[in-house]
């Protein structure tokens, strides 16, 4: 007798079929879906949104509003600037006016800061902040383009050059290539006008820049034998480090960062041989992703933020944990109290959506909307990748625990500042409960 017939003929033991399987398999794939199943997200706001709510409501506030949180704010500058204070060797610090496109908000950081230095990356910002002059807070600004403008770009700057700004002191173009210092000597003798440039290193980001001794060492023998070119410094941008996936590759990529920073500035010196011994040049690094990782022991000496002030959620990372999220995107409910639907043709996905997804069952169409931002306020509502997405009337899905009526407020966070605080109008400014001002932003720029 075979050993199988051996099993099957043991007493107690029931003979396996066909039946018997199907049924374990229904089983397991039921019991797999009801895993599977998503569960109800939703909640109504939390006692922070709801201040938010309350105070929007007493400004009489009807739509779309980017709010700042001015204690969150406050709160992250006393990180950052004791991070500056804690560091090895003295940095300065560069305000990245990109990432904080308000002159009431940059006005502010440069008091509490207490930093003249901008970094700006546009023709109409640099035009706007070298027109204001007196009326600064700071009249020294100290002003470093963030990345390579065509010359034509530098040569209408100075066709419309008005008011009291020397940017013979206060401004440094930036330069990345031999062909584009040979294009600014081009305008530099054309203007008869002195040009202090500023070079990009490649330090590892692989985005441009000088990335090898030799091409570094030619731009550098020609500024030292044109008189109307001043070599200011060097800026290196690093934000490839923490989005590196293991900490053996950041530690890695920082130690090549500081190396390639170290080997230009020291062929700098060589090179030019200036008398304050470099002591005068700007030496930028870092940005808001990765200033933590500067504690003065490099060659740089100074740090770019920007961003970290307010914290968008692409700025939820390790490095920057200590931080608070400051600003918000809050828009009215237009349209509540309806079933999650599909137009008419596809009504039935309508159906299935709902009895698959609890957080499918409500429908909210909110005032605007498709920011570059996530819905984090009331808890459990997503944009529908089955309705699609409105820049008009946007809906976002829920369970309906959410409590939501029209004329009620939904809360995003954006994930950049940048690409968003010019599309609201002004900024409203949240202060331990009531919306205490408002600040006009800058128009959008690339």
């Amino acid at each position: 007798m075979s050993t199988s017939e051996t099993s099957a003929n043991k007493p107690g033991r029931k003979p396996w079929n066909k039946r018997r399987m199907a049924l374990g398999a229904l089983a397991a794939g039921a019991l797999g879906a009801a895993l599977l199943r998503p569960r109800d997200a939703g909640a109504p706001h939390g006692s922070y949104f709801k201040l938010l709510t309350d105070a929007l409501r007493l400004a009489g506030m009807a739509q779309p509003v980017l709010l700042i949180d001015k204690n969150r704010l406050l709160a992250n500058q006393t990180a950052i600037r004791h991070h500056m204070t804690m560091m090895k060797q003295p940095m300065a610090l560069r305000l990245v006016a990109k990432s904080l496109p308000c002159q009431a908000l940059l006005d502010s950081l440069i008091l509490q800061m207490r930093t003249p230095r901008l970094m700006v990356f546009n023709l109409p910002y640099l035009q706007h902040l070298a027109a204001l002059g007196e009326k600064a807070v700071r009249p020294d600004l100290d002003i470093l383009l963030g990345k390579p403008l065509p010359a034509a770009a530098a040569a209408r700057f100075y066709r419309e050059m008005r008011g009291a700004f020397d940017d013979q002191r206060q401004l440094q173009w930036l330069i990345d290539s031999p062909a584009r210092l040979t294009q600014y000597q081009q305008l530099a003798q054309q203007q008869k006008r002195r040009l202090r440039v500023n070079l990009e290193l490649d330090v590892g980001l692989r985005r441009g820049g000088f990335a090898d001794l030799q091409a570094l060492g030619q731009v550098l023998e020609q500024i030292r034998k044109e008189p109307l070119l001043e070599f200011s410094g060097m800026m290196g941008y690093d934000a490839h480090i923490p989005k590196l996936p293991l900490q053996s590759l950041r530690d890695d990529a920082l130690a090549h960062a500081k190396k390639v920073y170290q080997d230009a500035l020291q062929l700098a010196l060589q090179t030019l041989k200036p008398a304050h011994g470099g002591r005068d040049w700007t030496l930028n690094a870092a940005g808001s992703p990765t200033y933590r990782l500067h504690d003065g022991s490099g060659a740089a000496n100074e740090v770019a933020i920007g961003s970290a002030f307010v914290k968008p959620g692409d700025f939820d990372t390790p490095l920057l944990q200590e931080l608070k999220a400051a600003c918000y995107i809050a828009t009215p409910v237009l349209k509540a109290g309806r079933e999650f639907a599909m137009p008419y043709g596809v009504q039935a996905l309508g159906g299935l959506a709902r009895a698959w997804d609890p957080n499918s069952n409500q429908a909210y169409f909110i005032y605007g909307g498709q920011w570059l931002a996530e819905p984090v306020s009331p808890a459990g509502l997503s944009a529908s990748t089955l309705y699609g997405t409105s820049s008009n009337q946007q809906m976002l899905q829920g369970s309906g625990a959410q409590g939501l009526q029209v004329d009620d407020w939904v809360f995003f966070r954006p994930r950049q500042s940048e690409a968003l605080f010019s599309q609201f109008g002004a900024i409203a400014l949240f202060d331990t409960g009531r919306i205490t001002d408002f600040w006009p932003v800058w128009p959008a720029q690339a």
